[in-house]
């Protein structure tokens, strides 16, 4: 089996990236911290997620995130499957955070973008059906076979 444990930020401020994370998750919660080293920077971390996945943040970011609307390098968002995306709207909107972006009508799936106070922009999906033909369907966007992509 292959899985995706957890993903790794940097953030300048951990309590307004927990705070975005736990609206959106509210059974998440911190699983450790503590302090370290990163190449002689000293810096804090914590775990928030449940038992299984996590989401590692670490303080001390320098600089700014990339613009989410550029077209440099980098992360462009982390994705989420949810079992009610309307709770999670509601949710953050309550702490005051506005979908960034809503996703492609889809008639198995729906998505909305947000970003957080760090400027990482995640993404929640929630799916109207356990068929994969169904929710992986791509029909409603342009597509490229995977050779013509590896091809280029």
């Amino acid at each position: 089996m292959v899985r995706i444990e957890h993903v790794n930020l940097v953030v300048k401020n951990m309590r307004s990236s927990v705070e975005f994370i736990q609206a959106a998750f509210p059974n998440w919660k911190v699983r450790g911290q503590g302090d370290n080293s990163w190449y002689g920077q000293p810096r804090r971390w914590l775990h928030i997620g449940d038992e299984d996945y996590y989401i590692t943040l670490n303080d001390g970011a320098k600089g700014e995130n990339r613009n989410l609307k550029g077209h440099t390098p980098g992360l462009a968002h982390i994705g989420f499957v949810v079992d009610d995306l309307d709770g999670v709207i509601q949710r953050l909107a309550d702490v005051g955070f506005d979908v960034d972006i809503y996703g492609e009508e889809h008639p198995f799936r729906k998505t909305a973008y947000f970003n957080d106070p760090a400027g990482f922009q995640f993404e929640f999906m929630e799916y109207m059906s356990e068929v994969a033909s169904e929710k992986n369907r791509y029909e409603s966007t342009s597509s490229t076979s995977v050779d013509g992509i590896l091809s280029q």
